[in-house]
């Protein structure tokens, strides 16, 4: 109806909305595969074609940078102690413990991501006088990976050494790796393009197989070297329980130490020269960035897990204490502890009308029909273009008046009726808007209190044959109207619906009419109705069957102006949360409902949706199958409490997962479009729904009266 004229059109938004979005799950990404760090050796993949025979049968160090194979092996008692997995802050400290006890030196092969947790523990080990090897950053099977994520792998974890300790790495062992005589084809290719970056590969000649945890004496056997010949003993300082590990190493450098045996390094084994070189400038910065992003992406993965938590836990309290009120609700309404006297005064009916064509005579009709004394109906047409009055003037009825008006928009016809009412009490009903016989008898009963200064009644959809409207029908069951039950207890009733609501004429006086300044003109009224001191309460049983909208375009425009219009409303009466009675109620009690549910959480929506895009990448499907089992059996109980409580049938809950998987992102992405609208200080124009007229079907015949 009011049509407003938009400064700007708000879309920018939209592709930071999908900036942050891929970032966020960038991130989590990121965080997922330095998280999901294994350790351990062995193969991580079906056998398969063997590595050449001059590489198999060799030595543990790989050149492999030349056309052909270069390999080394240790000298006689010569001994280089290898550890993978780490550094781990519990095991790598006790490890470096035995090695400085036992005046040996070994040469840590250290996954990227655990570099960047314990940068410290780096710095120990070199300070200590040991020597750095990558083993990828995420402890991930090179042999079995495209050939640029085994790159990023090597460069990231080069990098994050760098940036921990200044220095640059040469030596990699690829994890699941053992001896010569166990490399697979596909593995010795990642090692010879890996020495394209400059990297010598580092196997085994001992396995000591520690990561199976075969007993303390097992570990000191397999690692033992035979004849006295030199080795490279692969061992582990991470990714597991390591203490028959440390207990071995306690056990097998003294036995070794007096068979001859010297403790060194790989490099110092094979008579090369150092293998760690300063890191340039940009090799360092790099490596920080990447220790700050991964710490970023753990602190958001932490945050979002707290609110999901957060959210979960606020949902459950939400849900239990919907039911607590509306068993009182239910109690109080249909359990009364005293009759109280028939509310049978004049009734005028106020029915704003733009362009109502399809909808109006059965509307009219249907009011026409109430089983009620005394009422007029008052028809004000806001400067309809498609014979809305006419139609109703054709119909003849007594007590129905049409009043026109040029077009002023909804707040200006409902004031005009109020204007031009007789009756002391006053129903506003939409122009789309069909009641049942008994459901302004009904409505008007609360009246009984003369505390009560405004009544909602019970809006249902009647167009949900299809799959929309039956996701809105839900929506208005559980959404609407068990909330309703709830205000109705808790005195903080937001928002008297559009297509049914009833006030007394003293108070609509009092407020000064219906506002015209916000675009959700019904909760603007409701608010200013509390604030009044006056209550408001829900009649269930006044039922009002209106047309929702039948396209997901119409939805949205709907929707749009509703959100927009009470964020303005909660903007405008923000100062009842310092207020006392009736006001206070709606300011301490509704105001930050509606700013959990209906603003903050829908917002978060986004997110949590990518969050669980994040979970099916990098969390086990059964726990994630398990969590939406639960979440939606839990909105399956809610929503088939609602629907017994206002006496529907359960059929409609097959929908209900659907919903979740397009009617839920057009509600939260709804409501980002309103916020942003309010916060850059765009006036949103009036969006009016097309009708279709399926409401006017169960509309009664009118009587002659």
């Amino acid at each position: 109806m009011a049509r407003h004229v938009a400064r700007r059109d708000p879309r920018a938004h939209w592709l930071l909305l999908l900036l942050g979005l891929v970032a966020l799950l960038a991130a989590l990404s990121f965080n997922g595969l330095v998280t999901n760090v294994r350790g351990g050796s062995g193969p991580a993949q079906t056998p398969t074609a063997p590595a050449p025979k001059q590489v198999s049968a060799a030595g543990p160090v790989l050149r492999l940078d030349g056309p052909t194979p270069v390999t080394r092996r240790l000298a006689p008692r010569t001994l280089a102690l290898t550890f993978d997995d780490g550094p781990d802050p519990r095991w790598t400290p006790q490890v470096l413990d035995v090695l400085r006890r036992h005046h040996a030196r070994a040469t840590f092969f250290v996954v990227g991501a655990r570099v960047n947790e314990h940068p410290e523990l780096v710095r120990r080990i070199l300070a200590e006088g040991h020597e750095i090897g990558s083993h990828t950053f995420t402890h991930a099977d090179v042999g079995n990976m495209p050939g640029w994520r085994a790159k990023a792998e090597l460069a990231w974890t080069r990098n994050a050494i760098a940036g921990a300790t200044g220095r640059e790495v040469t030596l990699f062992r690829p994890p699941f790796s053992s001896t010569p005589a166990a490399l697979t084809r596909p593995l010795y290719d990642a090692l010879r393009d890996a020495a394209g970056s400059g990297h010598v590969a580092v196997l085994a000649d001992r396995d000591a197989r520690d990561w199976e945890r075969p007993g303390v004496p097992a570990i000191v056997r397999a690692a033992t070297p035979q004849g006295g010949a030199g080795a490279a003993v692969l061992m582990h300082d991470g990714g597991g329980d390591r203490s028959q590990t440390v207990a071995a190493l306690d056990q097998l450098l003294p036995r070794l130490a007096q068979a001859g045996y010297r403790f060194t390094t790989v490099s110092e084994g094979i008579g090369a020269p150092a293998s760690m070189l300063p890191a340039g400038a940009g090799a360092r910065l790099s490596g920080i960035a990447v220790r700050w992003a991964q710490t970023g992406a753990g602190w958001l993965a932490s945050a979002m897990n707290l609110l999901l938590g957060v959210a979960l836990v606020l949902g459950v309290a939400r849900l239990g204490v919907q039911v607590v009120c509306a068993q009182l609700h239910v109690r109080r309404v249909r359990r009364p502890r005293r009759r109280r006297p028939v509310v049978g005064a004049p009734v005028s009916v106020i029915v704003p009308a733009y362009n109502e064509a399809a909808n109006i005579a059965a509307t009219v009709r249907s009011l026409v029909a109430s089983a009620y004394p005394t009422l007029e109906v008052i028809v004000v047409d806001d400067g309809s273009s498609d014979g809305t009055a006419e139609i109703v003037e054709r119909m003849r009825l007594r007590g129905v008046r049409v009043i026109r008006q040029a077009n002023a928009g909804k707040p200006a016809a409902l004031n005009t009726g109020i204007r031009a009412a007789r009756a002391d009490l006053l129903v506003l009903v939409d122009g789309d808007t069909v009641f049942q016989p008994d459901t302004l008898h009904r409505l008007v009963q609360g009246f009984a209190d003369p505390r009560v200064g405004a009544i909602s009644g019970n809006t249902k959809v009647a167009n949900r044959r299809r799959l929309l409207g039956r996701w809105q029908h839900l929506e208005y069951v559980i959404g609407f109207n068990l909330d309703r039950r709830m205000y109705d207890v808790l005195e903080c009733m937001p928002t008297i619906p559009g297509a049914i609501g009833a006030f007394r004429r003293e108070v609509l006086l009092a407020v000064g009419g219906v506002p015209a300044d916000t675009l959700a003109e019904d909760t603007d009224l409701t608010m200013k109705v509390l604030r009044a001191g006056w209550r408001v309460v829900y009649e269930e049983r006044a039922i009002a069957w209106t047309e929702a909208p039948s396209s997901l375009r119409q939805l949205w425009r709907q929707r749009y102006r509703w959100c927009y219009g009470t964020l303005q409303a909660m903007w405008k009466h923000r100062h009842a949360l310092g207020e006392p009675g009736a006001g206070g109620k709606l300011g301490r009690r509704g105001l930050p409902y509606l700013t959990v549910f209906q603003v903050v959480l829908p917002l978060a929506a986004p997110a949590v949706d990518v969050f669980a895009l994040y979970g099916l990448l990098f969390l086990p499907w059964s726990k994630l199958v398990l969590a939406w089992v639960g979440l939606l059996l839990l909105q399956g109980f809610t929503a088939a409490y609602a629907l017994r409580l206002d006496r529907e049938r359960f059929g409609p809950l097959w929908a209900l997962p659907f919903q979740q998987l397009v009617y839920r992102q057009v509600m939260y992405l709804v409501v980002v479009q309103s916020v942003v609208t309010a916060v850059i200080g765009n006036r949103l124009r009036w969006q009016r729904m097309a009708r279709t007229g399926e409401a006017a079907a169960l509309a009664p015949p009118a009587p002659v009266r």
